[in-house]
């Protein structure tokens, strides 16, 4: 794979100095020799011995990789692997990249370095917006329009058209468009020869999604206590007669028995009046229920009941629980994984 040019020797240039700051005195890091190819030669103090290979791109969305990956991965060894270079890798492609064993670096800071002869890793956290990035149609997740059509994603196994898919989340069919090329970007949705929806990666999805929303910071929440305990406090939500939907630890702890549930999470249209029904106490310290007046009503989309209580859907608990504070991200990775292992059971 081929880096000639100015543009190129600089890209090598500025790769050898980013990993000669990483890596220790005693190791050395210099220029391959010029055989066509960027190479990077890294010299333990053991006088141990790796080459790298660099692949260099002004600019690798995480749909480029899979063009990318199958034509290195012949050159591995275990005494030479490939560093992907780029002014800017997102957090996406750099999930990508490191699930296929790939080293990375860019000019923002991140970087990925492993390698099996020397032994080393070295991992550093840089940006996580492209400073150089133009304003783009759609950028995020944020808002209800995006919400719907993410559920819907998470929630229903393609394949399916954009006009279904709308449908499904009732949004607008060019709002749903936007939210899938941002995906289809990302490498998190594949688009059939008819610009459907072929696949989704439900789970990068989520994860996704919480870049952009937030339990607390999308919805309109308060506090309170229920000073008897929450198995107090979920016997009274199955005598409560107003829409509600419990999410976060308590929703996953039906599916999950590893979660510990310690705060109540739950959507009301009118927080207040269901605090006052349930007889709550309002708290800023020692609260163990919160209430959400949610964001959309997607929040209440493929409900369910266990135990004469409502519960919001798997797809909904998770993301609340990726965007909670404490425990919350630990729990939300349970969840997903049990999800993962019982796709059928929940996603219809």
């Amino acid at each position: 794979m081929r880096n000639g040019g100015r543009a190129g020797t600089q890209a090598l240039h500025g790769a050898v100095d980013q990993l000669r700051q990483r890596l220790p005195p005693t190791w050395k890091v210099g220029e391959g020799p010029r055989t066509g190819e960027a190479t990077i030669i890294i010299r333990s103090p053991d006088a141990r011995v790796a080459q790298l290979l660099v692949v260099s791109r002004r600019r690798i969305e995480p749909k480029d990789v899979a063009g990318i990956l199958p034509t290195i991965a012949p050159r591995r060894s275990r005494t030479s692997a490939v560093l992907v270079k780029a002014p800017f890798l997102s957090p996406r492609t750099r999930e990508i990249l490191a699930d296929s064993g790939a080293s990375y670096l860019d000019a923002t800071g991140n970087l990925r370095l492993a390698l099996e002869r020397p032994a080393v890793f070295l991992e550093a956290q840089g940006s996580d917006k492209d400073p150089a990035r133009e304003p783009r149609p759609l950028a995020s997740l944020k808002g209800p329009a995006a919400g719907r059509a993410v559920r819907a994603l998470c929630d229903f196994r393609p394949p399916y058209g954009v006009r279904d898919l709308a449908e499904r989340c009732t949004t607008a069919r060019a709002s749903v468009s936007r939210v899938l090329g941002l995906l289809q970007r990302d490498a998190i949705v594949v688009r059939g020869d008819g610009g459907g929806v072929a696949d989704v990666d439900w789970p990068a999805l989520l994860r996704r999604w919480a870049q952009d929303y937030g339990f607390v910071s999308s919805n309109a929440t308060m506090t309170f206590l229920e000073p008897r305990g929450l198995e107090v406090f979920v016997q009274k939500l199955r005598r409560l007669d107003c829409p509600y939907a419990v999410t976060g630890s308590l929703a996953a702890a039906r599916k999950v028995p590893l979660v510990i549930s310690r705060l109540a999470m739950v959507y009301a249209d009118d927080p207040a009046a269901v605090a006052e029904a349930l007889e709550l106490r309002a708290a800023d310290r020692g609260a163990n229920v919160v209430l959400a007046a949610p964001f959309d009503t997607v929040v209440f989309d493929r409900s369910w009941s266990d135990g004469g209580v409502t519960y919001v859907a798997l797809s909904q608990a998770a993301a609340d629980l990726l965007t909670s504070p404490g425990r919350g991200t630990a729990e939300g990775a349970e969840l997903i994984a049990w999800m993962r292992k019982n796709e059928r059971v929940w996603r219809t």
